[in-house]
């Protein structure tokens, strides 16, 4: 058996000019807003385009060639501002400066709203990646956390208790630890009564096999994680054997219907529809939207007003570098005096400090 998170890559990977399949949502993946005629300021400076905004990624792609896209996943993103940039079609302006670090490799994107007096290209996606970042226990395997309150799980939002069984060891000592095992729709938890922050949670999003196994205890609940979990093997025995089948049982079929509609926990409501709310205007021809608004698929369609560009063929742009932190640097900045370090350094670009690169870097 492989976990959902061994197919997974939308939350966890920078991608540039990927397939219309790849654009489309997958299962779990929910789109939150869509807005229209946003400028990629740092890769396409003056081309006008489309982001979308769900609860794993963020897509741009141009409107006039849709083959010139990316992807940011959330868990890639490393620091969201927002600064003066100088975009082609409003000049001088307030933009989105996103910092991402995928495979060692830091990207800087940035996105300009062409529409003025607008902010919900800042609101929507900063928001979007708190509630990200703020529901981890949905997706992280976490020990030793603070899972139990008054003897009983604290649950998660959308969270429901399916099994509570009670006298489960814990086979992860010579003796064995006693616990109370709870079995829910997004993940099982088991701690030790003798000490509740003995603890283990473990997302079905990072349960990679469930089997029963001899041991030197007898048989025995064995739950691999993936390997991005840190790829462990965690044993439970529960008697009689029976109740240990039973078990097993539920949780494999509690898997089986997590993965096919994962819940990855990322809740964010649009609480005002502003009058350039654009999800209306999102072409359906581009992949299948699985939008939270009420209207039909139908009432979503329209045609898109392609704008005349002229495409010169001999300038060719290599898209992964385009997007290097700091990689269309010209020169180096002027010298000035670090106080920190003692010595001359490079001009830091304006939102940047040592205290935050040292932490990238790190």
């Amino acid at each position: 058996m492989l976990s959902v998170l061994d197919a997974l890559w939308e939350d966890r990977d920078v991608r540039f000019d990927i397939s219309p399949q790849q654009m489309k949502m997958r299962p779990g993946e929910v789109l939150i807003d869509c807005l229209d005629s946003i400028e990629d300021t740092k890769g396409n400076n003056g081309d006008r385009g489309r982001l979308l905004v769900t609860n794993l990624r963020i897509i741009w792609h141009s409107l006039a060639l849709p083959r010139v896209n990316l992807a940011v996943g959330y868990n890639c993103i490393l620091n969201i501002t927002t600064r003066t940039a100088n975009s082609k079609l409003r000049g001088q302006t307030e933009a989105l400066y996103i910092l991402t670090k995928c495979n060692n490799t830091r990207f800087e994107f940035i996105f300009t709203n062409v529409v003025p007096g607008s902010p919900r290209l800042f609101t929507s996606v900063i928001a979007v990646h708190r509630a990200y970042e703020t529901s981890k226990m949905y997706r992280d395997l976490k020990l030793r956390g603070a899972l139990i309150q008054n003897k009983q799980l604290r649950l998660l939002p959308r969270e429901q208790v399916y099994d509570k069984i009670n006298g489960v060891w814990n086979l992860s000592s010579d003796q064995g630890n006693l616990g109370t095992f709870f079995i829910t729709n997004v993940r099982i938890v088991w701690h030790a009564n003798m000490n509740d922050s003995f603890n283990v949670s473990i997302p079905y999003l990072q349960i990679r096999s469930i089997k029963i196994r001899d041991s030197k205890f007898g048989l025995a609940l064995v739950i691999e994680s993936s390997q991005q979990s840190g790829g462990y093997v965690l044993g439970f025995k529960i008697d009689p054997v029976e109740k240990l089948q039973d078990a097993v049982k539920e949780i494999n079929s509690l898997h089986r219907v997590y993965s096919a509609s994962p819940i990855f926990g990322v809740d964010y409501e649009m609480e005002e529809k502003a009058a350039d709310w654009s999800v209306s205007r999102c072409k359906a021809a581009d992949w299948p939207l699985r939008c939270r608004e009420p209207q039909a698929l139908e009432e979503l369609t329209v045609e898109q007003v392609q704008d005349d560009v002229e495409i010169e063929a001999d300038e060719h742009t290599d898209a992964f570098v385009a997007y290097f932190a700091d990689g269309n640097k010209q020169q180096d900045r002027e010298p000035v005096f670090s106080e920190d370090l003692g010595l001359a350094i490079e001009k830091l670009k304006d939102g940047f400090t040592l205290h935050g690169l040292w932490d990238v870097m790190g």
